[in-house]
């Protein structure tokens, strides 16, 4: 295979070293070639090629300086244009971004030597708006686009048009006051001394009719919502009566004491539930895995929060917190034990299990409630007996 047959491995390596950007040094720009060594940029200038280049440009080179300016501009103010539109922004930031392209033109073929000349040159025509700050120079493209334009001044219209007719609003509510004011002034009744020629004539007063019969109207409206608030009252007086026995039985003591154990009962709920002697069920799964999902009988109940259980298939003891055990819900016909609510510590039988409400019915066994049916007890509020 020659050097510089296809897919040799000679052009395969020239192909990896020629991407990306090179030494500015090593470009030749009359010729728009990238050398990547000064040996090949040393061959390069003494090719004819370059030599043919130099000559074309010895005869006129402020054209070819005006033209790679020319290129140079336009291409920079259509990145600043496309890339950041009319923000303020960083000369040296653009200029970055426009050299990462590997075929740009390099400021050193241009009649500008610095990014300062360059950034200074575009304020005096009026291309862009510098202003030096400690950090640098800084640019902001001036987008003298027609289109642009015409956009900019519809919308300058149509927010003074929207001004117009707020100012009009404004007037029109302004006079509508004034007017209002001036009427209010003119209706203002004007009081005056009552002057009598003769003492000893009489004095009449004369009232309207409409505002009589209003006054009459009001009075009598008001007698009968007070005639119909005394028979509501007269009513529910009557049902209260009629409802409670003559007779009332009297409650023993015993009574009255266990409908307040009761009532205590039932308003008293815990965020504790561990009891002896119940059936839970090991949820946690950081003693590597090995009770997850086990059933295990809480031995002791160490500061109501957390259990010395024994777990049932290993015999292992553990020390656990409440929060890694959940309760057991046996077969119906089975014991459990309440934990929580008005019923706790209260033994019964499960009779039955509704799924869907996540609750059971269990019957009281055990206590001065015996035999007592209650239903919708919630399923972490119950557990089995061992």
């Amino acid at each position: 295979m020659g050097k510089s047959d296809f897919l040799s491995p000679k052009a395969i390596s020239n192909h990896i070293k020629s991407k990306g950007l090179q030494k500015l040094r090593w470009y030749c720009q009359m010729c728009q070639k990238q050398c990547r060594d000064e040996n090949g940029f040393r061959c390069h200038c003494m090719s004819q090629s370059h030599q043919r280049q130099l000559l074309l440009a010895a005869e006129n080179p402020q054209q070819f300086m005006d033209y790679f300016s020319e290129e140079f501009r336009r291409d920079f103010l259509e990145l600043l244009r496309r890339r950041f539109g009319t923000r303020r922004v960083h000369n040296n930031v653009v200029y970055n971004e426009y050299i990462s392209h590997r075929e740009h033109i390099h400021m050193n073929a241009t009649q500008w030597e610095t990014l300062t000349d360059f950034t200074k040159w575009l304020g005096r025509e009026g291309l862009c708006r510098v202003d030096e700050t400690p950090k640098g120079w800084y640019i902001q493209y001036i987008d003298r686009d027609p289109e642009s334009i015409r956009r900019q001044q519809e919308q300058e219209r149509k927010k003074k048009q929207d001004l117009d007719d707020e100012e009009k609003t404004a007037k029109l509510v302004e006079q509508q006051v004034r007017r209002g004011l001036e009427e209010k002034q003119l209706e203002m009744p004007v009081y005056s001394e009552l002057n009598r020629e003769n003492k000893e004539q009489k004095v009449i007063f004369k009232l309207k009719k409409g505002a009589c019969t209003s006054v009459a109207a009001s009075s009598q409206t008001s007698v009968l919502a007070l005639k119909m608030v005394e028979g509501a009252v007269k009513r529910t007086g009557a049902a209260h009566c009629s409802g409670q026995p003559k007779k009332k039985k009297k409650k023993s003591a015993l009574d009255e004491i266990m409908e307040l154990e009761e009532e205590k009962k039932i308003t008293s709920r815990t965020d504790y539930w561990l009891q002896p002697d119940i059936i839970v069920r090991i949820v946690t799964k950081k003693l590597a895995g090995k009770y997850h999902k086990k059933k295990a009988v809480v031995k002791e109940v160490i500061d109501k929060y957390a259990a010395i259980v024994k777990v049932i298939d290993s015999g292992d003891k553990l020390k656990l917190d409440q929060t890694h055990l959940e309760t057991v819900i046996p077969a119906p016909g089975k014991k459990v034990l309440v934990l929580n609510g008005g019923y706790r510590g209260n033994e019964g039988i499960l009779e039955s299990i509704n799924e869907k409400r996540f609750s059971v019915t269990i019957t009281i066994n055990s206590g001065p409630l015996k035999g007592r049916r209650v239903e919708d007890i919630q399923y972490e509020d119950v557990s089995k007996l061992a």
